[in-house]
């Protein structure tokens, strides 16, 4: 019987995506102002410098990895010596601007009925940060007390221990199917895939339960369990 899920942070509960825009495009206006060569720069070129780091140092911290992509950028316009004051720019606006998807918080109250809750992720999306706050029974970050990220065993293994029960009573629930699902079932989790985009999914991978929306996960769980899905309140 599963006791407890365990929810991915980007893209799975939060939005990320208008976060980061957000940052880069605050970036960007700054930089514009303070060198003329970074006219002919575009949001395209930030996101590309982000895409180009992230490949070569996937598995360093998240925040690491977008200041040294922030790097890049400024040398693009000879603004080396502004990385700090631009990051730190960048992950004001950024913080400012992560919201919880709009089925998250619905859906997280209703799953608190039957199961303790976790949080566990790569990123550096802090709950408190984000509008999660309180939200969870347990959190786990990736590069804290030097835990490697998903989809590295030692990740799953922190998470069974912060739940206190055994791997087959845990249900993982993201958006990545190597992250979220195989790593997870890897490890003897249940691997729920939240598809939001309808993508088909690929040979070789079974997730336990697949859903398009949190507010269809209470059902799914208890399908899963084989029973009864919980009353919304």
């Amino acid at each position: 019987m599963l006791r407890v899920v365990v929810f991915d942070a980007d893209e799975t509960l939060l939005d990320l995506r208008p976060a980061v825009t957000g940052g880069l495009v605050a970036v960007l206006a700054e930089m514009r102002r303070l060198a003329p060569a970074a006219a002919a720069l575009s949001l395209a070129d930030l996101e590309a410098d982000w895409h180009t780091v992230f490949g070569e140092r996937s598995a360093a911290p998240v925040q690491e990895i977008r200041r040294a992509a922030l790097a890049r950028s400024l040398a693009r316009a000879a603004l080396d010596d502004h990385l700090d004051a631009l990051a730190g720019l960048f992950f004001a606006r950024r913080f400012a601007l992560t919201r919880p998807f709009a089925d998250a918080l619905p859906a997280l109250a209703v799953l608190r009925g039957r199961y303790l809750l976790g949080y566990a992720t790569n990123g550096n999306s802090r709950a408190e940060r984000c509008g999660l706050a309180g939200e969870f029974a347990f959190e786990r970050y990736a590069h804290d007390g030097g835990l490697p990220k998903k989809p590295a065993p030692e990740f799953y293994a922190a998470v069974v221990e912060a739940a206190g029960v055994p791997a087959e009573q845990i249900a993982y629930v993201g958006d990545s199917l190597d992250h979220d699902v195989a790593g997870p079932q890897r490890a003897g989790l249940r691997g729920i895939w939240l598809n939001r985009q309808g993508v088909p999914c690929p040979p070789g991978v079974r997730p336990d339960a697949e859903v398009a929306t949190l507010a269809d996960l209470p059902e799914a769980l208890a399908a899963l369990d084989g029973v009864a899905p919980i009353a919304s309140p």
